[in-house]
């Protein structure tokens, strides 16, 4: 027997069974029942009394008594019923589909543990398919006892825990000679792991709670180490075989800036990201890095300033955004903080005119312009530069693999990329999708940004609501509502926006109302954002369009209506639109007032913390990781023990783990080290085709 061997061969299964097995479990060779793990443990030493009983659907071992067994006819459906009695009280056993020869099997009047799942009904308990064992014939062992997944379907066909078990346990008298080493003896006792074997043998069958901890640890370990490992790899690959253009200086352009127009002293965090920029473009080697920070957190700035280190060493910069009106906003903002520098700044978008077009074409290719910031009008190919160093990618995921590969092929030698994203990512997710980059994370506000306050109100709150508004507008400040929908939904109870405009215009009729959403032409989008940033227009109302691109530092309060029907980011994304400017802001979620159990947990996140990671945490144990990073990482996080969530100190161990390996032996070609290689080799090297250690 190997770990390719399918489990046809495996003693008690057979070709039906392995076929049902397959269908339903998706199992097919030994090496997936060795990693077919169980979901709880039970001790076989815990015997409950009926009267311990409770609503729960959890498996449970009884001793006692069957009586009263027969056979009943409900129609066309029969069924086998039996008492099962102790000292405490009675419940009902029940067989469906059962064989003819069960009703002789069935013990009667002698002492046996029964197990299964508990139902309820009326209060009284029952158990379906019930395990039996006579007490003559128990098993003598103090192992724990093992509960693997299953189905109605699988244990309808007698393969119940009872089967899974005792295959199980063939297979694992058979792991001396299946299951190899892959760590080396420096790392098994530096992290005191149990070996391999051991580690098969202890989660299925564990001595105790401490070999099963210990046994889980090191699977985790194991499946975050070669994950990491794989994604080291292609780093190392990427910087081996990526060429760039070396920024060693830092001159004129920067330091006048940061020396006389830069408005504010930089956070220690911002310090911290310029820094680790700075040393990966003093190299050779093209920088590939992520900067991820929350809402406000000063992430321009840094891009900022790393373009203007471009300058000093003769090199073009590009910022791409995804939309029209973050475009705008990054133009307008960077301009703005270059106004008395004389630096050449323009926008490029789809609504940009054809005589502009002609200026930056000209300006690109002479090296006049030095900073140019656009969306996708980037990439064509009559766009090109002189000397392209530096390509700055806001929310990198808005853009396909396609699209960023033409924006390197803007310069012989590729540019330098900065991928920008404002949705905070768990620490976890960012080491793991993100392991092919550099990450760099500002988790520090800038000093004397008030936190934004954020209450939760309900419709009958709706007059007070108003009139806390009013109270804002007449301190001079603006207001943002924000609506799930445009046009009304047959099926979903949605505040639509163009009901909410009505509603909100009759509320505040003293004052200007202007709207914004997403199927509105950019002119007239612009138009409005220039009519409520201007301050013209007090109130604006609005769909999520708002969540990224719009800047208005004097808007003070953000009502989000049916705001149970939005994601946890989304909602920290809208309110990331209000406190940008030096007053006290808030943020109302207004909700229907029944919530889901989920709704309630994502409210009452918001209004208790502003952080962005605390908040994606919550976030990723809500959705799952999948969802997180959208479907272009899917297929990425399919581990079987690893808990991205609750797993974080592992995840941190086994990337400074690697790290420091690959460090010291990049192509793990010390002898101690070939035991990684080889089963990296065996059993990774397929899912990384970039990898190159051979």
């Amino acid at each position: 027997m190997t770990l390719e061997t399918s489990i046809e061969y495996v003693k008690g299964i057979g070709p039906e069974r392995a076929k049902l097995i397959k269908s339903v479990l998706g199992l097919s060779t030994v090496d997936d029942l060795l990693n077919f793990y169980p979901i709880r443990y039970l001790d076989k030493n815990k015997v409950y009394k009926i009267s311990q009983l409770e609503e729960s659907s959890i498996e449970v071992q009884l001793k006692g008594r069957i009586t009263q067994v027969q056979e009943v006819q409900t129609g066309k459906t029969k069924r086998l019923s039996a008492k099962f009695n102790d000292d405490t009280g009675t419940m009902d056993l029940v067989w469906f589909q059962y064989s003819k020869w069960l009703k002789e099997q069935v013990p009667v009047n002698c002492e046996v543990y029964i197990f299964g799942k508990i139902n309820v009904f009326n209060r009284q308990f029952s158990m379906p398919h019930p395990e039996i064992e006579a007490e003559e014939n128990k098993e003598n062992d103090s192992r724990l006892k093992p509960i693997y997944p299953s189905s109605e379907k699988l244990t309808k066909r007698g393969l119940n825990q009872r089967f899974f078990q005792v295959v199980l346990r063939n297979i694992c008298k058979e792991i001396p000679s299946l299951i190899e080493e892959n760590f080396p003896e420096y790392m098994m006792k530096a992290f005191k792991f149990l070996s391999r074997q051991h580690t098969f043998l202890n989660i299925h069958f564990p001595k105790d709670m401490e070999h099963f901890e210990k046994a889980d640890n090191r699977l985790k370990f194991e499946e975050s180490f070669f994950f990491q490992l794989g994604y080291a790899l292609k780093k190392l690959h990427h910087k081996s075989h990526s060429p760039g253009n070396p920024f060693p200086v830092v001159g004129d352009h920067f330091n006048d800036f940061y020396n006389n127009h830069i408005p504010f002293d930089l956070t220690n965090a911002q310090k911290r990201v310029l820094k680790e920029i700075r040393l990966d473009m003093k190299r050779p080697i093209q920088m590939n890095r992520l900067l991820q920070g929350d809402v406000g957190s000063g992430k321009t700035m840094v891009a900022l300033l790393t373009m203007l280190i471009a300058m000093d060493n003769g090199f073009q910069s590009c910022m791409m955004a995804p939309t029209e009106i973050l475009a705008q906003q990054h133009y307008n903002g960077i301009k703005d903080l270059l106004t008395e520098t004389g630096i050449n700044v323009r926008l490029l978008t789809g609504s940009s005119k054809t005589a502009e077009r002609k200026i930056i074409h000209e300006e690109l290719e002479n090296g006049t312009l030095s900073i140019l910031v656009g969306t996708h009008a980037v990439l064509e190919d009559k766009v090109k530069f002189k000397n392209l160093g530096l390509a700055i990618i806001d929310e990198q995921h808005r853009f396909g693999v396609a699209q960023r590969a033409k924006l390197w092929a803007k310069n012989k030698i590729p540019p330098h990329i900065l991928v920008m994203t404002a949705t905070p990512i768990p620490r976890t997710l960012a080491m793991s999708f993100y392991s092919d980059l550099d990450v760099s994370v500002i988790d520090e506000m800038p000093v004397g940004r008030k936190p934004i306050i954020t209450a939760h109100r309900r419709e009958k709150d709706r007059t007070y609501v108003y009139n806390f508004c009013r109270d804002e507008i007449k301190k001079g400040r603006q207001v943002y509502f924000v609506y799930p929908l445009i046009e009304e939904s047959e099926t979903l109870d949605y505040k639509n926006l163009m009901e909410g405009l009505d509603h909100v215009m009759n509320a505040f009729s003293d004052y200007n109302v202007t709207m914004l959403h997403g199927k509105m032409k950019p002119a007239e989008k612009d138009a409005a954002m220039n009519y409520f940033a201007s301050g013209k227009a007090e109130i604006m109302v609005a769909t999520t369009v708002i969540e990224v691109g719009v800047n208005v530092p004097n808007a003070s309060v953000m009502v989000i209506e049916s705001s149970e029907r939005f994601g946890l980011s989304q909602l920290h994304q809208l309110r990331g639109r209000v406190g940008r400017g030096a007053e006290q802001s808030y943020c109302i979620l207004m909700t229907s007032d029944k919530l889901s159990k989920e709704s309630r947990t994502r409210i009452r996140t918001m209004t208790e913390t502003n952080d962005g990671f605390k908040i994606s945490e919550v976030d990723m144990q809500l959705r799952g990781p999948g969802d997180i990073l959208g479907t272009q990482q899917s297929g990425v996080v399919d581990f079987k023990r690893l808990d991205l969530v609750n797993d974080s100190a592992i995840i941190k161990t086994t990337k400074n783990t690697v790290d420091k390996i690959l460090e010291a032996d990049p192509l793990l070609a010390r002898p101690d080290n070939l035991i990684i290689k080889n089963y990296y080799l065996k059993y990774y090297k397929g899912k990384n085709k970039w990898s190159k250690i051979s």
